[in-house]
């Protein structure tokens, strides 16, 4: 079927390559054609056949034949908000829109609503697979009305592996359980990285690839993350050239305002989101307080900054 494509960058780029090409492996097939626009698009898409490059978002719309299919593919939050604004004023009755980004649930609730009082169908599909979906297929996790998840089916089956898609509800749905699924692998990273850590910090010379590797054979931890570590650590043993900054893209923080708001404990992943926090703060003003507070009550030593006194105030001017 033909598809626009709204962000052409490592996952919108590499979808479509899948989508025109099918697995690399042939396991699953291609056919489709896709109409995409990006502001920088993915290098590789120029000059592949099945795949046309529009100059705008108006381009895209136009060249499609109806009913037609958008999908967008760009980062959650204004920018999603922008071109699904533009589509709502350029498609009709009978359309869709299909939101692949990690868009924030009742967002998506909100366009779904929206969208339905002009007749435009509305699909939230939680994306999962990385850099590496173009070769092992993405897992899907779809949200909306069941009549436009069977118009999208023949998408879905040639960008997921085998049973890598499910309808999992109605609007809002897809991003939500997307969502929960990224809060978990908060949980997940901060848990091998602390267990990596304390494994470094150990009085014995351990050597982290060979543990990782063993540990992918068998054992009861074995997962992809883990596959992911052991071929990081064969690239770089001790991560020396790496700075201790980790970002978060706002999942794991809407997964634990969902979990307050259904009173849900959810210790593992809020420290986890937390612990992201504290890599980010180069001052971190609250150790600094309770190494001073020591002193004051205990008397307990504290180690100083190499920063003197005047520094900090010519700093401070």
């Amino acid at each position: 079927m033909q598809i626009g494509f709204i962000g052409l960058g490592k996952m919108g780029g590499n979808m479509s390559l899948r989508l025109v090409q099918g697995a690399p492996d042939s396991s699953k097939p291609g056919g489709h054609r896709v109409v995409g626009y990006a502001r920088d698009p993915n290098s590789d898409l120029k000059g592949i056949e099945g795949i046309a490059l529009a100059r705008s978002v108006d381009d895209v719309v136009s060249m499609l034949q109806p009913p037609r299919v958008v999908w967008v593919m760009v980062p959650a939050g204004d920018a999603t908000e922008s071109v699904i604004g533009q589509l709502c004023d350029l498609l009709g009755e009978g359309d869709i829109i299909i939101d692949g980004g990690n868009s924030y649930f009742k967002d998506s609730l909100r366009r779904a609503q929206m969208l339905a009082k002009r007749d435009i169908g509305f699909l939230d599909i939680g994306v999962s697979g990385g850099i590496w979906g173009r070769d092992v297929g993405y897992c899907m996790m779809v949200g909306g009305d069941e009549k436009h998840v069977q118009t999208c089916g023949p998408l879905f089956h040639s960008l997921a592996p085998i049973d890598g898609w499910a309808h999992v509800g109605p609007s809002g749905a897809g991003h939500f359980v997307k969502m929960i699924h990224n809060g978990i692998e908060y949980g997940l990273m901060q848990a091998y990285g602390e267990g990596f850590q304390i494994l470094r910090k150990s009085q014995f010379d351990l050597d982290m690839h060979q543990i990782a590797a063993v540990w992918n054979r068998g054992s009861v931890i074995r997962s992809w993350l883990l596959e992911l570590s052991e071929k990081m650590f064969e690239q770089e043993s001790d991560l020396r050239t790496i700075q201790p900054y980790v970002e978060d893209s706002g999942e794991g923080r809407w997964t634990v305002q969902a979990a307050i708001e259904e009173n849900v404990p959810a210790p593992v992943i809020a420290a986890s989101l937390f612990a992201r926090f504290e890599s980010r703060d180069e001052e971190n003003f609250s150790a600094r307080y309770c190494a001073a507070l020591r002193k004051q009550f205990g008397g307990h030593n504290v180690v100083r900054d190499t920063v003197t006194k005047a520094e900090h105030t010519r700093d401070e001017r």
